[in-house]
């Protein structure tokens, strides 16, 4: 089989399920709940900060929203949300829904790079008003005001906004199609590009998220990912305002510092939905290993650990589930998933009352766009994820990316998504906008058109998987080699190195295609590896894993390599910054054609 058709069909019963707008459904809330706990904030990812209700919520949000016009912000434009963790982004979000401002979410500049990324989306957005707290203001004032790059830009603190009478804004809901967010794309894959999500997009994405994991009436939220960061402002922010649930928040650097303390406050806050990268739950892991798990840890309530937004890995769900097995975590919760922006957020998942399925296959086959079966013994047998099936209105196709037509049974071919959560399309871009969500399978209905995900998957036993990226894929000798492969190879030659520490891509000298990886490792496994022999341990792994022979190693400091705002190394960036002679290897770490450099 090739397509996944969904399973289930859209639930009725929520309350505001008949809305045509987040906005309609907040304001539901507030007359309806208007004392329950919406949003908290944990200061240092720990104690109970800031809070919302779901009338203070809607009030914030009618405040911004009275604040943007005043500003000249009309509605159909846009403005840039630059806030850091915390309830602020919230209530900016909803007003700039409640305006009808279509908001663009950015990371918080720190250098003169995250500005200029700033920059280009804002000029691409056609931005002219930046909204973020005062605190953040007056930092970027005081490091970038001279800056030509801020040129143009108000910067308006929303946290100085005077408090709104509840009666004060009484403009009409936004419509259905009108643009909710630009979700600008975190650039593994090229330039930042804005994705149009409507507001019917939000209610579909949300609905179909509940329908496959139920949230019930003691659902609780618990998320550390970043706001700007597509599956940080669904499970974070979109979700829990849809179901009515309360979510409580905390700073990704809270959970990077210590990982436990994500696991700790789904304990002592009673989450039963969280979401995060698998790179998160290996961090936990180790965290466990090394401190141990915090007495009283109690995860029994948790049945909905979504693992997403990055390639899932076996290994990974196995000692998570073996090491919080103790503490109550059940194998049903791990939930893999498969999404991306340009769908919203999620496409497929796994059911919460089923454990995670993995497929034992070929590299060998795989390299062949084949996919056989083989023991989990064979030194060929690579483990992929199941990452669970579509509902609602979500359909799954495997297509051939030169044909156009679908793959046969046992086949790799590019993923393609039709449904209610395709966005509109990229802002001002419709070249691009025809060629990604215009895609029409040969041979069949031109009306039905799909979204092309450029992620290489299969289907089997009614589930989808994911083997790759089509634009990523290195070819050798007419072979497919997927670089996160070797990329996990490589993590997993030197203990001490931590999850997305490496970018495998080819470059061409001119005379023939060249592999490189680039690995950064810190100072601890400089200094008991060294860098000339964790290049050869790579190269060695390497070539025995995949039997692939690595032209290049360069080994550089931690934080070297450039990543999206949910941590996936950025391979193209890395490519690019590479040719340039950017990375210094560290401690004499590079490698040439076996030898030293």
């Amino acid at each position: 089989m090739t397509i996944l058709d969904p399973v289930g069909t859209p639930g009725t019963g929520r309350p505001g399920a008949a809305a045509g707008s987040l906005p309609e459904i907040l304001r539901e809330r507030g007359r309806t709940q208007p004392d329950d706990l919406a949003f908290c904030f944990l200061d240092g990812g720990e104690e109970p900060g800031r809070s919302l209700t779901f009338r203070g919520l809607d009030e914030a949000a009618r405040s911004t929203a009275a604040g943007l016009r005043a500003a000249g912000v009309a509605a159909g434009r846009s403005a840039l949300l630059v806030h850091p963790a915390g309830l602020d982004f919230v209530s900016s979000l909803m007003g700039c829904m409640y305006a009808g401002v279509a908001g663009a979410p950015v990371q918080v500049p720190t250098r003169l790079r995250g500005l200029e990324r700033l920059r280009r989306i804002a000029d691409d957005a056609q931005a002219t008003v930046l909204l973020t707290v005062a605190a953040v203001r007056d930092e970027l004032l005081a490091k970038f005001g001279d800056s030509p790059l801020l040129d143009g830009l108000t910067l308006l603190a929303t946290d100085e906004l005077p408090a709104a009478d509840p009666g004060e804004w009484q403009d009409a809901a936004p419509l259905p199609e009108d643009i909710a967010l630009l979700q600008y794309t975190s650039g593994s894959t090229g330039d930042p590009k804005g994705v149009m999500v409507s507001h019917a997009n939000f209610l579909a994405n949300a609905a179909e998220t509940d329908d496959l994991w139920p949230t019930g009436r003691d659902g609780v939220y618990v998320s550390w990912l970043p706001h700007f960061h597509d599956m940080g402002m669904l499970f974070g922010v979109i979700v829990p305002i849809y179901t009515g649930a309360p979510s409580y928040l905390m700073s990704p650097e809270a959970f990077i510092r210590r990982p436990g303390r994500w696991t700790e406050a789904i304990s002592r806050f009673g989450g039963t939905h969280s979401a995060a990268p698998s790179f998160a739950y290996e961090l936990c892991v180790r965290d466990a290993r090394e401190k141990g798990i915090a007495p009283g840890t109690d995860l029994s309530r948790w049945r909905v650990a979504a693992n997403g937004a990055e390639p899932v890995r076996w290994s990974v769900i196995e000692e998570f589930t073996r090491t919080f097995a103790a503490a109550g975590f059940r194998p049903e919760a791990m939930c893999p998933g498969y999404g991306l922006a340009e769908n919203t957020l999620k496409a497929t998942g796994s059911p919460g009352d089923k454990a995670p399925a993995v497929r034992w296959v070929s590299a060998d086959a795989l390299r062949d766009d084949r996919v056989e079966t083989v023991d989990p013994a064979d030194p060929q047998a690579l483990a992929l994820v199941g990452s669970g099936v579509p509902v609602a209105g979500t359909r799954i196709r495997i297509v051939a990316p030169d044909t156009l037509r679908p793959v046969e049974e046992g086949r790799v071919g590019e993923i393609w998504i039709s449904g209610p959560c395709v966005a509109d399309g990229y802002f001002g871009r419709a070249v691009e906008t025809a060629q990604t969500f215009a895609a029409r399978i040969a041979g069949e209905d031109r009306t039905r058109t799909y979204l092309r995900t450029g992620d290489l998957g299969f289907v089997h036993d009614g589930e989808l998987y994911v083997a790759g990226r089509l634009k990523d894929v290195i070819i050798r000798k007419g072979r497919n080699f997927y670089p996160q492969d070797i990329e996990l190879t490589v993590e997993r030659t030197t203990e001490g190195l931590h999850p997305n520490c490496s970018a495998a891509f080819s470059v061409d000298d001119g005379t023939s295609e060249r592999l490189v990886v680039v690995v950064e490792a810190d100072g601890r496994v400089l200094k008991s590896t060294g860098a000339e022999e964790l290049s050869r341990r790579i190269e060695d792994a390497v070539h025995e894993g995949q039997r692939l022979h690595v032209d290049e190693v360069v080994v550089t400091r931690r934080g070297s390599l450039p990543k999206t705002s949910s941590g996936k190394v950025q391979r193209r960036l890395t490519r690019i910054r590479y040719l340039d002679g950017e990375f210094v290897p560290a401690g004499g770490g590079a490698r040439t054609a076996g030898g030293a450099a």
